[in-house]
């Protein structure tokens, strides 16, 4: 039997949570499930990419769920089995390259689904449960893809980027675009989610909480 790594659970500012993820296997859904279980909060992370989620296996607190959030009956019946959570993040999302003449109608309807359907059909089959014990949190991820510029470091950006007819320039012209000169990395987004999803972000609700290193301002 292996030995799950202890993951340095020190300060437990999430202890006695229970948290449901989407697209947990790598990227910001990846760093924000192991933040969450460092801060003391039982994980249930999901995503439809199994052989790369089972790695959050060896991580104490964490338990794995294959999902599609795509499929509705999944969800539902994935939601049957959770008696009880404290907050959903909604991680899930992809971002297609090119404009509107590069993008078919199968590859819209899929961003769609993936990037908005998905959301409704999560907090659907989970929001009763959190007006049944009268206590949630629910925490969207949405893109960067319109206005805001402040890109994160993350596997999904290097396979855009790797699309592009010239990866070594697009590459480039990301970090020319930062106001401070790098991109953000994914643990850094996940320790705002850390507090997002923790009790000192009680009074935060409905908000946009946006950040892009700068960007905005």
């Amino acid at each position: 039997m292996r030995k799950a790594k202890q993951n340095n659970c020190t300060m437990g500012r999430l202890d006695g949570k229970v948290i449901i993820l989407t697209a947990a296997a790598q990227g910001i859904g990846r760093a924000a499930a192991l933040a969450f279980a460092k801060e003391g909060a039982k994980v249930i992370a999901t995503d439809m990419n199994e052989s790369k989620l089972q790695e959050l296996n060896e991580y104490a607190g964490i338990q794995t769920q294959v999902l599609d959030v795509t499929k509705k009956e999944q969800i539902e019946k994935f939601s049957k089995e959770i008696e009880r959570l404290d907050v959903l993040f909604n991680v899930a999302g992809f971002v297609h390259h090119g404009n509107i003449l590069d993008c078919e109608e199968k590859d819209w309807d899929f961003s769609m689904n993936l990037n908005v359907r998905s959301m409704y059909l999560m907090i659907k089959a989970f929001l009763p449960k959190m007006l049944a014990q009268k206590s949630g949190n629910i925490i969207n991820m949405s893109s960067v893809a319109s206005s805001i510029k402040g890109t994160v470091d993350t596997p999904s950006l290097h396979d855009r980027i790797q699309a592009r007819p010239d990866p070594e320039k697009a590459m480039d012209d990301f970090l020319k675009r930062q106001k401070m000169g790098r991109m953000a990395t994914a643990e850094e987004v996940a320790l705002l989610c850390v507090y997002l999803a923790s009790d000192e972000s009680a009074y935060i609700t409905g908000n946009d909480v946006i950040i892009d290193g700068g960007w905005s301002l």
